[in-house]
């Protein structure tokens, strides 16, 4: 680090930090316009006008629905359906659960004792018992489970602590039932990403080996072996490249662990076993990998984010740098503070603190939720759809403490992403693999739309900007076979007839279509960017390594909407790729870094137009001294 960057005001720091925040609401407005919740309806052939219109009239039916104006049939209340034991009623519950599930992508956590307004229900016990068997008898009719989480005023091995706390309160019975269902196929089962990150030995290896073997750590580096992927990484105790694990809950929500003692079970084996899988993406924690790590937070495309804090030392080093790094991804956010047990209690003070210092500042602005019982754990997990709660665990990887509140967590975590089937397929490649007898095979997520065993491909560019076609031989999820993938899923594509030296990671899969012209990529594109920490002024001709998903390049600035910009500014600004052209879509988001990060952003337009600049006169040239006469988009053939 220079000198300049080292001792760079306070004041500039924060100006970054605090535009951090408004720039995120901008990038997830501009999100949802690129992947929306549902599919957007087909503009008709009218003005932009008429377009507008009806946009504005779907609004006002969401919003009819949601008040219940329209002319339809009164809503039946919850309690009514749960109590009542006639056949149409029963038929009307189970309609409302599939609703719920189809939701929550196959899962749904029902507040039992609550209306869907939050007005009580106020069950007895015994009226309590009747909604709890019959919600369950509706869940079985629907090859969907219940597991109880907690209750409240009923009794049992789950209620909750608070409410000896709280006597006098109202005492109608209620409680949490998480309804999981069964997946018919491998193709149903939900699957969750999260990104492990953290400074160097905070124990995020050590923390996974723990939650997914189920042993615990000897305090010597027991738990992380297993975990690691090159010789030295065992010798060094040092994560040095993109690991994976992962952990499979059944419909019931229990764990998925082998009956032997001992014995580590295969991913097949997890996977077939599993209606819910949480797929951990473990990332180095030095300096010196830090490239490694950006690229795996943008590429593994995580739905959260799992900050490790070693309790002796707080968040420092990379640590903040990462967590910057997921606060501008508008990834949420929870933080795991280990080696509790060997930690001394001024010194775990001194750490919480400061975590509820980094994650309230004006860049973060987050609630800090401490995890101290069964009860917060349920709580907080439900309500974890709002980004501005960010759960803390304080566990012990050796004594075991507080791990099963983090397995909880994990299990009633709510799937949380932007993902559409409806849309053209499209896959991108994040590691290139060379399997005997197999041939070329390519591991990524699907962006959008939905892949099929056997159908015709594209996959590029190349150097030159090429595409080339071929068809996918066979399709796996967690190593286990499938027919087909959709929009949101991990997965691996075997490949036909492609040598493993002609495809790299950052490519894209797209499918193949007669009469289609070839996919369009750029080597100029233009980007609004936020600058979130830079010792001076940032011009045109500056360059820097670009990650835009798993592409990873270094880029030049070619023109700017202005003179210079400086920490905490937020610009309009055209970029240029160095080595070779990328395909890239308006909607995705970019991270740019000179050594440490330095700015975050979204890409506005594909191409760049001289004649047009974003400032000054049409004709001057761009980086490098060169006319950037190389604006328009590379036509190439598959």
């Amino acid at each position: 680090m220079s000198n300049k960057e080292k001792y760079q005001p306070k004041d500039n720091k924060r100006k970054g930090e605090t535009a951090l925040s408004a720039f995120a609401e901008y990038v997830e407005e501009q999100q949802n316009i690129r992947y929306p919740t549902k599919a957007p309806a087909k503009a008709s052939a009218g003005t932009a006008h008429d377009a507008e219109d009806t946009e504005h009239h779907e609004e006002l039916d969401e919003l009819f629905e949601t008040l219940d104006l329209e002319d339809a049939a009164p809503r039946v209340s919850l309690k009514q359906l749960l109590l009542a034991t006639d056949d149409a009623s029963i038929q009307k519950l189970e309609k409302v659960v599939i609703e719920r599930l189809d939701e929550g992508f196959g899962e749904a956590v029902f507040e039992l004792g609550f209306e869907d307004s939050g007005e009580s229900m106020d069950l007895t016990i015994e009226e309590w018992n009747v909604a709890y068997n019959r919600l369950d008898e509706t869940a079985h009719r629907i090859r969907a489970n219940c597991q109880l989480l907690m209750t409240k005023h009923v009794g049992g091995n789950v209620e909750a602590p608070s409410v000896g706390d709280n006597p006098g309160k109202a005492k109608g019975c209620s409680g949490k039932v998480l309804v999981r269902q069964q997946p018919g196929v491998i193709e149903d089962v939900i699957e969750t990403r999260i990104a492990v990150v953290g400074n160097v030995d905070a124990g995020k290896s050590s923390m996974l080996g723990v939650l997914v073997k189920g042993d615990l750590d000897d305090g010597r580096g027991k738990a992380r072996v297993n975990l690691f992927r090159h010789k030295h990484e065992i010798e060094s105790g040092r994560t040095s490249s993109v690991g994976m694990e992962i952990m499979g809950f059944d419909s019931k929500g229990n764990i998925i662990t082998s009956d032997i003692p001992g014995r580590k079970l295969s991913w097949e084996e997890i996977g077939k076993r599993s209606a819910k899988v949480i797929t951990f993406t473990d990332l180095a924690g030095h300096e010196k990998y830090l490239r490694t790590t950006v690229f795996g937070l943008l590429s593994s495309s995580p739905n959260y984010c799992l900050l490790m804090v070693a309790a002796n030392n707080g968040l420092v080093g990379m640590s903040k740098e990462h967590l910057g790094i997921a606060l501008a991804l508008n990834v949420p956010v929870m933080v795991v503070v280990t080696k509790i047990d060997i930690c001394p209690p001024n010194i775990l003070e001194e750490t919480i603190s400061q975590i509820n210092k980094i994650m309230k500042s004006p860049g973060a602005r987050k609630i800090p939720t401490f995890i101290k019982n069964r009860e917060d754990c349920i709580n907080t997990a439900t309500q974890f759809v709002s980004q501005r709660i960010c759960p803390v665990f304080l566990v012990s990887n050796v004594t075991g403490e507080n791990l099963d509140l983090v397995r909880t967590f994990l299990n009633i975590l709510p799937h949380h992403g932007r993902y559409n089937s409806d849309a053209p397929f499209e896959f991108q490649v994040n590691d290139v693999f060379s399997v005997p007898f197999t041939g070329t095979v390519v591991s990524g997520i699907v962006r959008s739309g939905v892949a099929h065993e056997g159908d015709n491909i594209l996959i590029g560019p190349d150097s030159l900007g090429n595409f080339l076609a071929t068809a996918i031989r066979s399709i796996e999820r967690k190593r286990i076979r499938v027919p087909a993938v959709s929009a949101g899923q991990s997965a691996s594509f075997a490949l036909k007839r492609v040598k493993r030296k002609e495809v790299r990671k950052g490519m894209v899969v797209l499918p193949k279509t007669e009469g289609q012209p070839a996919p369009k990529v750029h080597r100029e594109f233009i980007a609004e960017v936020l600058i979130l920490s830079h010792a001076t002024t940032i011009k045109t001709r500056y360059q820097a390594m670009l990650h835009v998903g798993p592409v990873q390049q270094t880029c030049a600035i070619i023109d700017i909407d202005r003179e210079l910009i400086r920490t905490g500014d937020r610009a309009t600004v055209a970029f240029r790729f160095v080595q070779r052209p990328e395909y890239l879509v308006p909607g995705d988001r970019l991270l740019f870094r000179e050594g440490r990060t330095k700015g975050l952003g979204i890409v506005k337009q594909v191409g760049y137009d001289p004649s047009k600049p974003l400032r000054g006169k049409p004709g001057e040239t761009g980086g490098g001294g060169e006319p950037s006469g190389g604006g328009r988009a590379v036509e190439v053939g598959a």
